[in-house]
């Protein structure tokens, strides 16, 4: 008998000694990322995921699939919706004419920081909670800084020195280098190297940033500073609604509250990567050309047509494309005053 007590004691004794959380349902998650692992960006979502895993005290676990190695980029929004992973991040534009609303934050509406556009592409979701991302349960959007435009041996200070140029540019950016005067060549960033190299194209239109992180200041010679029509991409991190649903409420909380500080990480990292590229541009000889403002207002009554038709395409989709615009249009000021 008392052999028996005794090992009924040890047994309790050591169930007391377990931590508070154990027998608490753990849930596992996979996170997919198209970005390389060494990409700032890419850096800053396997953060994430360490810290919700340590702010839930281990009771949410995140597995991260970088490099595409789980989703393609544009496989990666109906990735999440069908449960191919839980969380994903990638950039609204590979499902163009899919989220009009959100499309309207990477129009060419003057950004002069990722911190802006990030903050507007926040704002503008949380504003019109749009039907488009219903499918999914979005954690928060981050978006990079100005797009401009990069010239190999032609210097472009005015529209009549685009005329006619070959220059590297999808989606929206495709759009304004057309509206310019320019003629937009599609192509991966990948090929873009080789193609200005070779002559192929005479430049490309992107972001400062993309003069390191894709070495493209080795083959430009001239950024023009076309910060009136600057453009935007944005990116989203979006969970599976069901997956999401799963979790109790106070750890949708916490998670919630790290979306928060995350998505101002990351406008704040393509403010940094920019700098990092203006310094490359700059060691490898490059100059940047300023639009004086006369010169400016003529290049943003150029692409002004491409409102018009957001607003416009938006409308046939069910959404007051006008109001959306406007919103953004407004926040971007305030943002950037």
């Amino acid at each position: 008998m008392k052999k028996i007590i005794f090992t009924l004691l040890a047994v309790a004794i050591c169930f007391a000694a377990l931590p508070a959380t154990a027998g608490a349902e753990t849930y596992n998650l996979t996170y997919s990322n198209f970005f390389p692992p060494t990409h700032i960006q890419s850096k800053l979502a396997e953060e994430w995921c360490r810290e919700v895993e340590k702010r839930t005290d281990g009771k949410v676990m995140v597995s991260y699939f970088p490099g595409g190695t789980l989703t393609k980029a544009r496989q990666c929004y109906d990735g999440v919706v069908q449960g191919l992973s839980d969380i994903g991040l990638s950039a609204l534009a590979y499902s163009r004419g899919r989220f009009p609303v959100m499309a309207a934050v990477d129009l060419p509406l003057g950004y002069r920081s990722g911190g802006a556009a990030t903050e507007v592409a926040n704002a503008v979701y949380e504003h019109f909670k749009p039907a488009e991302l219903s499918d999914v349960q979005p954690m928060y959007f981050h978006a990079h800084g100005p797009g401009l435009l990069h010239t190999a041996k032609k210097p472009v200070k005015k529209l009549e020195d685009l005329k006619g140029l070959k220059i590297r540019a999808t989606g929206n950016s495709a759009k304004l280098v057309s509206a310019l005067g320019g003629a937009p060549v599609a192509m991966s960033m990948p090929d873009s190297y080789q193609a200005i190299r070779k002559g192929v194209v005479d430049g490309g239109m992107y972001p400062v940033e993309t003069n390191k992180g894709w070495k493209m200041a080795e083959v430009v010679d001239y950024c023009t500073l076309n910060y009136p029509v600057a453009y935007t991409t944005t990116f989203f991190v979006v969970m599976n609604k069901d997956k999401w649903n799963e979790l109790p409420a106070d750890i949708q909380k916490t998670i919630a509250e790290i979306n928060r500080e995350w998505a101002v990480k990351h406008g704040e990292a393509w403010d940094e990567s920019d700098q990092a590229g203006k310094k490359f541009f700059e060691s490898k000889g490059g100059k940047f050309i300023s639009l004086d403002e006369g010169e400016g207002k003529r290049w943003k009554e150029k692409a002004e047509p491409m409102m018009e038709a957001y607003a416009k395409d938006a409308s046939e989709k069910g959404v007051d494309g006008k109001a959306v615009l406007d919103f953004t249009v407004e926040k971007l000021k305030a943002v950037q005053k």
